[in-house]
C-alpha cells in the first residue's frame, strides 16, 4: 500500500477558525484513494526532516503562538526550505503564511521575522480586519476558490511571488492589487479560513495528488 506522509507543522498552537478541518480532510481524501496515512506533527524545539514528509500542513493562529513560534523557527530554516524548494507540497493558511515571509507586523506593532523562505511580507491595521466571504480564481487550478478570511494582516507579494489567486469578492492580501496568497512551487499559502479544504474538497484532492506524483 502506498504511503502518504503529512507533516502537521506547529499544529498544537496554530489552529484557529477550524483550520484543523484541512488536515482531517487531507486524511480522509488519502484514505479514500486507499493511501496508507501518517501524521506527525512537528512543533516547538522539534527538528524538521525533509526526506521524512510528503505534504506539509501550516495552519493559522494568533499573534501570541505566532511571536513564540518565530522566535525558534529558523532552525528548521534551511530543512524546510530544502524540502520546498525539491517540490515538496506545502498548504499554509493565515499565521502558517505569514511566517513563510520575509516579516509580518503584529496589532501591537511589533516586527517579527519570518522564514524568508518566500517573496512576501505582511504589516497591520490599525483597529480594522479583513473579514467576510471570500472568492478567488486560481490561474493555477484553473477553478474558484470559496472561503472566509479574517486577517489584520496586509500582505504584499514581492518580485518572485505568484498570488494563489485573484480575487473576485472580497479582500485578499491587501484590498489594493486583487491578490490573495501565494502559490510558489508545490507551495499554496491563503489567508482563506472556512476551513478551506472543507469548502474546496477538489483542492485536497489536487494536494494529494501532487504529493503522490513527487
Amino acid at each position: 500500500m502506498t504511503q502518504l506522509r503529512i507533516c502537521h507543522l506547529y499544529g498544537n498552537l496554530l489552529n484557529t477558525y477550524g483550520d484543523n478541518g484541512n488536515l482531517l480532510l487531507l486524511q480522509y481524501t488519502a484514505k479514500q484513494k486507499g493511501l496508507d496515512v501518517t501524521t506527525q506533527m512537528v512543533s516547538l524545539d522539534q527538528s524538521f526532516d525533509p526526506q521524512s514528509y510528503d505534504l506539509v500542513f501550516f495552519g493559522g493562529g494568533q499573534d501570541y503562538e505566532q511571536k513564540v513560534i518565530a522566535q525558534q523557527i529558523h532552525h528548521i530554516h534551511d530543512d524546510l526550505q530544502n524540502y520546498i524548494e525539491n517540490n515538496g507540497v506545502v498548504l499554509a493558511i493565515c499565521g502558517g503564511y505569514q511566517l513563510l515571509g520575509h516579516y509580518y507586523v503584529n496589532a501591537k506593532g511589533e516586527k517579527i521575522p519570518g522564514l524568508g523562505i518566500l517573496d512576501h511580507y505582511t504589516v497591520r491595521q490599525k483597529n480594522s480586519r479583513f473579514t467576510g466571504d471570500i472568492e478567488i480564481y486560481s490561474d493555477f487550478f484553473q477553478r474558484k476558490l470559496h472561503g472566509f478570511e479574517n486577517h489584520n494582516g496586509v500582505t504584499y507579494l514581492g518580485p518572485k511571488a505568484n498570488a494563489l489567486g485573484k480575487v473576485i469578492k472580497g479582500f485578499g492580501n491587501n484590498n489594493e492589487d486583487q491578490t490573495e496568497g501565494v502559490q510558489y512551487k508545490n507551495v499554496f499559502c491563503s489567508y482563506l479560513h472556512g476551513p478551506l479544504l472543507v469548502k474546496n474538497p477538489w483542492l485536497a484532492e489536487a494536494l494529494v495528488d501532487l504529493a503522490l506524483k513527487k
